[in-house]
């Protein structure tokens, strides 16, 4: 039985699967997104996000220590120069999980797993969505009555307009 054996091995040797996390943490905080399947991105982030919060206090022993997973001096100062500014305020949840579909060769489920901050397309149309309009699935009562005189209003307001253009056209000739 494997009651409270919930790590998920991959198909590798304990040593290959903590190279290829560390490879693919380090490559996460450099490009900020990568393509990979489900399976490996719910390991990598589980991985991944306590080095994300380490990399919210910029001290010597936390340095060392994510430099002890993930092995790469590039990652480690990407990590704590620019991510620590942009996560720096958020609680958790650092990364996202999109799934796109299956692999043509062997219909492996793959998705993208990328830093939540860095998404700028997604940053930018939730914020103007959320603004433009409020989502709600009834239409109001009053919503009806205001298209309604919209309409009724909308042939009045054009001829004041045409009138008063009229009116002002006139002294002007003269």
């Amino acid at each position: 039985m494997r009651h409270g054996k919930k790590i998920n091995h991959l198909g590798r040797t304990a040593a290959h699967r903590a190279a290829m996390l560390s490879n693919m943490a380090a490559s996460l905080i450099l490009h900020k997104r990568l393509v990979t399947t489900v399976a490996k991105a719910k390991a990598l982030r589980k991985y991944a996000e306590p080095l994300l919060t380490k990399g919210k206090s910029d001290t010597t022993h936390s340095r060392r220590t994510v430099f002890s997973y993930l092995q790469s001096k590039e990652a480690v100062k990407e990590l704590f120069d620019s991510v620590a500014g942009k996560i720096a305020n958020r609680p958790g949840g650092y990364t996202r999980i999109l799934k796109t579909g299956t692999r043509l060769g062997d219909n492996a489920e793959m998705c993208i797993i990328e830093l939540v901050d860095y998404n700028e397309d997604m940053l930018s149309t939730t914020g103007t969505a959320a603004a433009a309009k409020p989502k709600t699935r009834r239409r109001s009562s009053g919503k009806k009555t205001t298209d309604a005189q919209a309409t009724t209003d909308a042939p009045a307001a054009s001829a004041e307009g045409t009138a008063a253009t009229d009116s002002a056209e006139t002294p002007a000739a003269e």
